[in-house]
């Protein structure tokens, strides 16, 4: 699966963005999806994860409450809703797919990424 993630831009500390990931394929919904993200000079972390049917996700503690990721499977797409954004939040985002279940709060469980968006939030 090819995923492209978009949506990315520039915002005042406090402000909202959504960004999006579209996969090709048709076997999207076959897939745990998560998002990362990775400051510089940092190393990429777990943002956010969604189950194949959307019923049940998981975020880091640093963006509880503040962000929801969803998904629409007729449409091939994740979603990253942010909102309340801090400048700690500034990083590039990538989404990624996964055929496992497991650990899925690890890069490593991944098996396809996109090319990443960059989010940077102004203070």
């Amino acid at each position: 699966v090819q995923l492209q993630a978009s949506g990315g831009g520039l915002v005042q500390a406090g402000g909202s963005l959504r960004l999006s990931c579209a996969a090709s394929g048709r076997t999207f919904s076959s897939y745990l999806m998560g998002w990362f993200r990775q400051a510089p000079g940092k190393e990429r972390e777990f943002v956010a994860a969604i189950s194949r049917s959307g019923g049940v996700t998981f975020y880091a503690d640093s963006v509880k409450g503040r962000f929801a990721i969803s998904r629409d499977n007729a449409a091939n797409t994740v979603y990253l809703q942010m909102s309340t954004l801090k400048p700690e939040d500034t990083a590039v985002y990538y989404c990624a797919a996964s055929r496992s279940d497991n650990d899925f709060r690890a890069s490593r469980t991944y098996d396809y990424w996109g090319q990443g968006t960059l989010v940077t939030v102004s203070s």
